[in-house]
């Protein structure tokens, strides 16, 4: 599969190996992330959500990369930035999903533990817990913001639940590789 930056707002979730266009991107940067998808639609009128009520509609789990993008933004100076960053829909350019795992429940994903490689080099490891102590709350946070919006969630939504690693940003040639323990891995290639 190939992403680039043109398809992506029709087309934002890819399934592996998939590859990137640099020249699609302003700065491509890149989160390794526990994604989950809804088996069964979370209707607005049962929100606030608790954990239990997320894990009841998640049917599958899998590694996957948050695609982001930026101009550049010198991150030293967020605070007089911020708004410029909002206005660019800036880390919002895409997922890519690894193999989905219908057997997730039988992990306990905060201990999942996460190696980022770019050509082959080990440039990152985290765990599930690195997500606001556990990926399922951060699923059950996002999933409630959206309701608080009157925004609802439809039956195979996927919820990319935050990144495990610190973002790395890309160049062409870079291959970038995520795996996950049991819960698989999900590959990149940027040209």
């Amino acid at each position: 599969s190939t992403l680039d930056r043109s398809s992506a707002a029709s087309d934002v979730y890819k399934r592996q190996p998939v590859d990137l266009h640099r020249s699609s991107y302003g700065r491509l940067g890149i989160e390794c992330e526990i994604a989950v998808r809804l088996g069964d639609a979370l209707p607005i009128s049962r929100a606030p959500f608790i954990r239990n009520d997320v894990v009841d509609v998640i049917d599958t789990a899998m590694a996957a990369f948050e695609i982001v993008d930026d101009r550049n933004a010198d991150y030293t100076k967020i605070s007089e930035n911020i708004l410029t960053l909002v206005a660019d829909n800036a880390w919002n350019a895409g997922v890519v999903l690894g193999e989905p795992m219908e057997t997730w429940q039988t992990m306990d994903l905060t201990t999942l533990h996460g190696t980022m490689r770019i050509n082959n080099e080990v440039v990152g490891e985290g765990y599930g817990r690195d997500v606001l102590g556990d990926p399922l709350e951060a699923a059950t946070w996002v999933l409630n913001a959206l309701a608080a919006r009157k925004i609802g969630v439809s039956e195979g939504a996927i919820i990319s639940t935050g990144s495990v690693i610190s973002t790395k940003f890309v160049e062409p040639g870079d291959i970038v590789d995520f795996s996950l323990g049991v819960l698989g891995n999900t590959t990149l290639r940027v040209q």
